[in-house]
């Protein structure tokens, strides 16, 4: 049996369109080149003291290694939000209804979300995934619809989904980031949408690390002290239920106490590694799959940015676990992808900074490096 977590549809998914030609000449096949030595060179020959827009250079050297380009863009941008419902929302673990997952994807279309506005914001288009919402949604230009089934499984009382089911998300966000690449995307984020997926993520963040749940276990949608409570002893009964408490490998944690969204992600994931798009992460959810992604391939690490830091406690931990440090840090706990989006203005800045800024040379500015 091929593993659930490498299989591909390759079918055609994204809505969104290029200006640009799929693959430019600069995205030909280079010789072996020290790409972090070049821009680094680059950037200590701009009109600016050694290394003093801090975390920005370091930024803009990670984009033009993960992309092999001396001068890469940052105009075409786009955020993945992939949603999905959970069964797991049968616990009780969630102050809202299942039926918002749904309503907040039409809002989503609509142009009505926070996502939406700093997506605008951002120059960022936005496009909606829909891997296990437990409803039809109608078409729209902005809609990929690939749902694998009406929501997981309840967690709580077995495995959230089948290998079939885990491997068929995968294969949903895996043919994303393929297309990503032949739209030839500057930058892509990714987001999610589902309720109950806290409960999914904090699963997969104690499962992964080891750490006690009650350390990565929070509010979520905002759930009273006691109902947190709960929450943590369904976590705690769903990794015993499905054998997830001793050092489980990262399939059967994704397939058993996993979303359909974590899985679709994590697949975008491990498909822009090898693509070499530069993906931005959003908060507990979807660093949940990348902390997956990363475990099953380290490698993934090298073109993950981290938009934001989660006001939910088991964000840190699986950052922590990846290596990763957050650009922004806002108190946010919303989702959507808003932090990531929020954070590409930023990505965006570090790289017009290396493109737009002139050298000590080409400005007639003395002091540069020596």
């Amino acid at each position: 049996m091929e593993n659930p977590l490498t299989d591909l549809t390759g079918q055609p998914l994204v809505t969104g369109t290029s200006s640009e030609p799929a693959l430019s000449k600069e995205s030909a096949v280079h010789a072996p080149r020290d790409w972090q030595a070049f821009a680094k060179g680059k950037l200590d020959s701009l009109t600016k003291p050694l290394g003093s827009l801090g975390r920005l250079e370091e930024i803009a050297a990670r984009i033009v290694s993960i992309r092999e380009l001396e001068s890469p863009g940052c105009a075409n941008k786009a955020v993945y939000v992939f949603a999905a419902d959970h069964g797991v929302t049968e616990e009780g673990v969630s102050a809202y209804p299942k039926a918002v997952t749904q309503q907040m994807v039409r809002n989503f279309l609509a142009n009505g979300a926070a996502i939406n506005v700093f997506a605008r914001c951002a120059g960022a288009e936005v496009i909606v995934v829909d891997v296990g919402v437990d409803a039809d949604i109608d078409s729209h230009p902005n809609l990929v619809n690939k749902k694998i089934r009406r929501g997981t499984r309840n967690m709580a009382m077995g495995p959230a989904m089948t290998e079939s089911e885990a491997s068929a998300a995968v294969a949903v966000g895996r043919t994303l980031a393929q297309q990503a690449r032949l739209l030839n995307r500057d930058l892509i984020a990714v987001g999610e949408m589902g309720i109950g997926n806290t409960t999914a993520a904090a699963a997969t963040a104690a499962a992964l690390s080891g750490k006690p749940v009650v350390d990565v276990t929070g509010s979520g949608t905002g759930v009273s002290p006691e109902a947190l409570i709960h929450k943590r002893q369904v976590i705690e009964r769903a990794l015993s239920v499905n054998g997830l408490d001793k050092n489980p490998s990262p399939h059967d944690v994704l397939q058993k106490v996993g979303g359909l969204e974590i899985a679709a992600m994590t697949g975008t994931l491990l498909e822009a590694q090898e693509q070499r798009v530069p993906v931005v992460i959003d908060g507990f959810i979807s660093t949940s799959a990348a902390a997956l992604a990363y475990a099953i391939e380290p490698k993934v690490k090298n073109i993950l940015f981290a938009g934001h830091l989660s006001e939910e406690p088991g964000h840190r931990v699986l950052l922590d676990y990846i290596g990763l440090e957050p650009i922004l840090n806002l108190g946010m706990r919303l989702g959507e992808g808003t932090g990531a989006v929020l954070s590409m203005m930023v990505i965006e800045a570090a790289i017009r900074m290396l493109n737009e800024m002139a050298t000590f040379s080409s400005a007639g500015v003395s002091g540069g490096p020596l």
